[in-house]
């Protein structure tokens, strides 16, 4: 597999380099038979701004718990920052990534290595006539080997299901979208990822993914028409999603997101990326999952959901991203019968 994407994330910055750009990679990590714990983490590098910033938010049984750490880029060197490190061991095939002792009483030490390979395109965005997106991205699952510490109990997480993603761009959380799904359905043999953006109208924006098969096979999502029930906080319960590819394969997905946590607000998606905030700084909070906190609540209303997928007999899980406009000219309208 060759690192066609350029795994190194970008640190120093080139005349053609906007204001805006940035170079961020996001994890996951999360049993294959279970909806609790769910981490996500992240790591980006703003390089015309001097910034680095990153992001743990850890969904227990009854309560998100979110760690939010920046520093300087110059200070840092770029290979992480405040309690939480990272090394590319070997391009699209193994990471290593560590978060020490912090505020959340989460920890971790994690090797991800590949199960598929990844699938990797060019994103762009046009809300109003204003291109409000345009990046590369890509994403591929993996499993991973290493330990879990939560509360001061350490667990095995060998074999644990994980995505990453990374983009690397420009990228602004304009208004105009109605709908955003980004999926990463990881059965035994298979991971099913794409990102679907819909208008306020209810067009379709953009469409990208694939099926990425464990065997090396990539078969591109050509058609994504889903079927999903939001509740009144506009928080996901579940629904269906109908997948085509190129290769003429389709998949029903039932899915169930009715475990709470993964609002990305807590990991400062909100519009807090990217601000200087001067040298080792950290800060935390946590989200009770009883219903109180939901993305109509929240300064954003991305979530990533670990979800349970059922397809073909078979049971897996993985993360559905979404986020349902808050605009009172949106109302969703499903595209499956």
């Amino acid at each position: 597999m060759t690192d066609d994407f350029g795994d190194a994330l970008v640190t120093r910055v080139s005349d053609d380099q906007p204001e805006l750009f940035f170079d961020r990679f996001v994890f996951n990590l999360h049993p294959t038979d279970a909806v609790v714990p769910s981490l996500v983490f992240g790591y980006g590098i703003h390089p015309r701004r001097d910034v680095v910033d990153g992001f743990v938010i850890s969904s227990l049984a009854t309560e998100q718990r979110n760690l939010r750490f920046s520093s300087e880029l110059t200070a840092t060197g770029g290979a992480g920052a405040g309690p939480f490190r990272f090394e590319v061991v070997e391009p699209m095939l193994e990471w290593a990534l560590s978060l020490a002792d912090n505020p959340t009483d989460v920890a971790f030490g994690l090797t991800w290595r590949a199960r598929t390979p990844a699938w990797t395109g060019r994103v762009g965005v046009t809300t109003g006539g204003v291109e409000t997106a345009a990046f590369d991205h890509l994403f591929q699952s993996g499993r991973y080997d290493g330990w879990l510490r939560v509360d001061g109990v350490e667990r095995d997480v060998t074999g644990w299901w994980g995505q990453r993603d990374r983009s690397r761009g420009v990228r602004t959380m304009a208004g105009g979208q109605g709908l955003h799904l980004w999926v990463q359905a990881q059965l035994p043999d298979v991971s099913i990822g794409f990102l679907l953006v819909e208008g306020r109208d209810h067009s379709r924006l953009l469409l990208e993914g694939a099926v990425m098969h464990e065997d090396g096979v990539l078969d591109p999502i050509t058609d994504v028409r889903h079927r999903l029930v939001f509740d009144d906080g506009l928080d996901l319960r579940g629904g269906a999603l109908h997948v085509t590819t190129a290769r003429g394969a389709t998949y029903l997905l039932d899915c169930d997101a009715s475990a709470r946590g993964g609002y990305l607000a807590g990991g400062g998606y909100g519009g807090h990326h990217g601000r200087s905030l001067g040298v080792d700084h950290v800060e935390h909070d946590a989200y009770p999952l009883d219903g109180s906190v939901s993305p109509r609540t929240l300064d954003s209303a991305l979530v990533d959901r670990l979800t349970v997928f059922g397809c073909r007999g078979e049971r897996g899980s993985g993360i559905f991203e979404f986020a349902h406009s808050r605009s009172s000219s949106y109302a969703y309208l499903p595209s499956l019968g």
